[in-house]
C-alpha cells in the first residue's frame, strides 16, 4: 500500500486548507485511514480517522473544524481544515490500515504511512 500527501502550504490564522492523500497499491474499498501530525519537538498526535466501518473520528483539538472525507471511487482520503490556529503547525502524514485497528490513536495502529506535508500557519 503506497500513500501520497499533498495539499499543505503556508497559510495565515482562520484560513482554511484540504489535505488530499491517494491510497494506490493492494487495498480494498475496505480499509481505515486518517491522518497524524507532528510538531516540532513533539510526538505525533492522532487527529482523525475514517474506518472500514463508516465511523468517523476526530480528535478533540480539532473538532469542529476538521473533517475527514474518503473518495472510495478515486481512493483518495481528505482532510478538510477549517480556521486554522497557529498551533495546527505541523507535518501531517496519512495512514492507512488494512487490518484490524483495536485502538485507533497510537501511530503503531497504522502499517502505512504517507511521506507527510507541511502545514504552517501564521498568526
Amino acid at each position: 500500500v503506497q500513500l501520497q500527501a499533498s495539499g499543505g502550504g503556508l497559510v495565515q490564522a482562520g484560513d482554511s486548507l484540504r489535505l488530499s492523500c491517494a491510497v494506490s497499491g493492494r487495498t480494498s474499498s475496505r480499509y481505515s485511514a486518517g491522518w497524524f501530525r507532528q510538531a516540532p519537538g513533539k510526538e505525533r498526535e492522532f487527529v482523525a480517522a475514517k474506518f472500514r466501518s463508516t465511523n468517523n473520528i476526530v480528535a478533540d483539538s480539532v473538532k469542529g473544524r476538521f473533517t475527514i472525507s474518503t473518495d472510495n471511487t478515486k481512493n483518495t482520503v481528505h482532510l478538510q481544515m477549517n480556521n486554522l490556529k497557529p498551533d495546527d503547525t505541523a507535518v501531517y502524514y496519512c495512514v492507512a490500515e488494512t487490518g484490524y485497528i483495536s485502538s485507533y490513536y497510537p501511530p503503531r495502529s497504522y502499517r502505512y504511512w504517507g511521506q507527510g506535508t507541511q502545514v504552517t500557519v501564521s498568526s
